[in-house]
């Protein structure tokens, strides 16, 4: 069997360090679960290019999310860790919005992502 084959060699039982509930499977399906949702990428594509963003200025970015839409990928983030919400405390009401220490962790690996789609335009396809 040709030795550059290594798709044949990964262990597919149960406990495998692939598919066990420890396993590599297992974490980049709980990343990609925190991504899922139409907008999340686009939020964290804008917190990453500004250092910090209002909700008001994430909705004139990104016209067509309504407030609730929004609201709620900002709360999903915030609960995984990628987001931060800052409350000023003031009246009228000041909130800002950053990327955590991991939320910028998770950016290297999200424009990988994006030089394999440039790379591989065809990619999933067929």
């Amino acid at each position: 069997m040709n030795d550059a084959i290594t798709h044949f060699k990964v262990p597919m039982n149960e406990g495998s360090a692939c598919l066990g509930p420890d396993g590599s499977v297992a974490h980049v399906g709980h990343v990609l679960g925190m991504l899922s949702g139409r907008w999340k990428l686009p939020i964290l594509f804008h917190l990453f290019a500004s250092p910090s963003m209002r909700s008001s200025q994430l909705l004139r970015e990104m016209s067509s999310i309504s407030q609730k839409v929004l609201t709620q990928h900002l709360r999903d983030l915030e609960a995984d860790g990628l987001v931060e919400r800052r409350d000023f405390h003031e009246q009228p009401p000041h909130v800002e919005y950053r990327l955590t220490r991991a939320g910028h962790e998770l950016m290297p690996v999200l424009l990988a992502v994006r030089e394999y789609s440039r790379s591989h335009p065809t990619a999933g396809q067929g």
